[in-house]
């Protein structure tokens, strides 16, 4: 049970105030590794030349957020993926590299830039001055040691028309759970980005799964978390697929605390004092280990992640975040019934500041489609118990109030038709959204397609046996399966087409590729054929 309004109001305001001051929360020592050191290097104290006993790009290499005329380029160095410390003290050289074909004959860009301790030995290169809509491949040296190739693109230049856009999304990858097989279905397609929308990692303890095994107790420290996305980051397909297209990042709950709502945690003995130092170091590797921008370089316990990213002016996402500013789950965070807090005026999901941002956004874009990628379920799915509905409090249903915000300020977007693409729930969905969930003689306003687990869940199911029931309760639903897998789009100006790619097992290597259901959009018509 969650704590009472007056509580969670007293915690959040002592757990505001430790990290309203930026620079006193930072000289505390919680997240020093964040302040800017490249200055404070002494001359003659980087390593160059290194003669590595072993290779260090064992995390693979990865890009991400593309423009017209560039991306991010990522690697972090580990001798040892799970021993944050294996590596030398001192700063490293790393040379980065980029060409116009996959054998890297020719160089157009290099550069050289500094590993530090203080960052994981992480290096995020900003690369600019590239031609439009290309594809490039990319490499890291240091030392004696080379990268893998990586493949990456930029987007097209905004009045730059293209045929179509690809791409997959992806979430919640327990380690323990299952093999990564989807990803090795997912790279055989050929796509412009992957989006991963949450529960990258799990922040839980070593369970009894004999498959493969977490590496520590549940994670705190820096260190913890470092070490954590090493291991996931082991994972050969993980890798492959990072290499082979840019991605598009988000968190959900479990970068982090399950089912964390701002610096509220759902365990009531836990002091915001301590939340708070958590999140700062659970930010700061999750910064370490993805390719983003330094823009999203955090601040202690804070870190904006929500930004957009344009197509051309085919398509344009919006990566929301939707753990670090809301307001905590109202009656708990399980199934309950619509009433009481759920339609409290003053809820949100997104933070004001998030919330006023994204209208913007969808009021001023001039993309044909507008994408929104965030992590829990928009449509309001209710499932019978005893004599009421109960809906899931952690959703957007807990949320009424900014719920309708949201759906309104599609509806108001008229040039654009809005796709909601949504992890976190380990299934499949495909949702018909509407202002008002109760009158659905109306038009929907947008739709939403939910997409499963790579493996956490375990194997998952096709059917169930309350499937009917499902659909009864909530006509808005056109598909269901919990399967594990991914979602796979393709959109061009006037249709867009989703492809659920399902995987039967995830606990043995070789599960084949599946297309449980296929369903089309067309432009200004957001209703779902199947």
């Amino acid at each position: 049970m969650r704590r009472g309004i007056d509580g969670i109001r007293k915690q959040w305001h002592l757990a505001e105030r430790f990290v309203a001051s930026r620079r006193e929360f930072l000289m505390s020592g919680a997240s020093l590794a964040i302040l800017p050191l490249a200055a404070q290097i002494a001359p003659g104290a980087i390593r160059s030349n290194i003669a590595w006993a072993s290779d260090p790009f064992t995390l693979g290499v990865a890009s991400g957020d593309p423009t017209s005329d560039g991306m991010v380029l990522w690697t972090r160095l580990a001798l040892d993926p799970i021993q944050f410390g294996a590596n030398p003290k001192e700063p490293i050289e790393v040379v980065w590299e980029l060409s116009d074909d996959a054998s890297m004959k020719s160089i157009l860009k290099t550069g050289k830039v500094i590993a530090t301790e203080a960052l994981g030995h992480s290096v995020h290169v900003e690369v600019h001055g590239l031609e439009p809509n290309r594809w490039y491949w990319y490499r890291f040296q240091s030392g004696d040691a080379v990268s893998p190739i990586g493949r990456t693109r930029t987007s097209p230049a905004r009045d730059q028309w293209v045929d179509e856009l690809r791409f997959a999304f992806a979430s919640c990858q327990h380690y323990e759970s299952g093999l990564y097989t989807a990803y090795e279905h997912m790279i055989a397609e050929q796509l412009d980005l992957i989006l991963h929308l949450g529960d990258y990692i799990y922040e839980g303890p070593a369970g009894r799964s004999g498959l493969r095994k977490h590496n520590s107790p549940e994670i705190v420290s820096l260190d913890d978390y470092r070490n954590r996305y090493g291991l996931y980051k082991s994972d050969q397909q993980l890798q492959a697929a990072h290499a082979h297209a840019p991605w598009l990042v988000v968190w959900d709950d479990h970068e982090f605390d399950n089912n964390c709502a701002g610096l509220i945690s759902e365990e009531l003995w836990v002091d915001p004092r301590d939340f708070a130092i958590r999140r700062a170091s659970a930010y700061q590797a999750y910064y370490e280990n993805q390719p983003l921008r330094a823009s999203a370089m955090p601040a202690g316990a804070d870190m904006k992640i929500y930004r957009d990213v344009d197509f051309g002016p085919l398509a344009s996402f919006a990566m929301l975040d939707t753990r670090q500013y809301r307001s905590d789950q109202p009656n708990g965070d399980g199934g309950k019934k619509l009433e009481g807090a759920v339609f409290h005026p003053k809820s949100t999901l997104l933070g004001q500041q998030q919330e006023a941002w994204l209208n913007a956004h969808l009021q001023d874009s001039q993309a044909r489609w507008n994408i929104l990628g965030q992590q829990v379920m928009v449509g309001r799915v209710g499932r019978s118990s005893g004599e009421s509905k109960v809906y899931s409090m952690d959703q957007w249903a807990g949320y009424d109030a900014p719920r309708k915000r949201l759906l309104e300020q599609i509806q108001r977007s008229k040039s654009a038709t809005t796709v909601v693409l949504t992890g976190d729930i380990h299934s499949n969905w495909a949702n018909e959204l509407y202002l008002d969930f109760d009158k659905l003689d109306q038009e929907p306003v947008a739709v939403e397609f939910v997409g499963t687990s790579i493996s956490s869940g375990g194997n998952g199911f096709d059917k169930n046996k309350q499937e009917d029931e499902l659909f009864r309760e909530n006509p808005f639903v056109k598909f269901h399966n919990a399967e594990r897998g991914y979602v796979s789009c393709r959109v061009t100006k006037d249709q867009w087409q989703t492809y659920y790619r399902t995987v039967p097992f995830v606990d043995r290597p070789g599960a084949p590729l599946q297309t449980r259901a296929e369903f089309f959009v067309e432009h200004d018509k957001p209703r779902l054929v199947r």
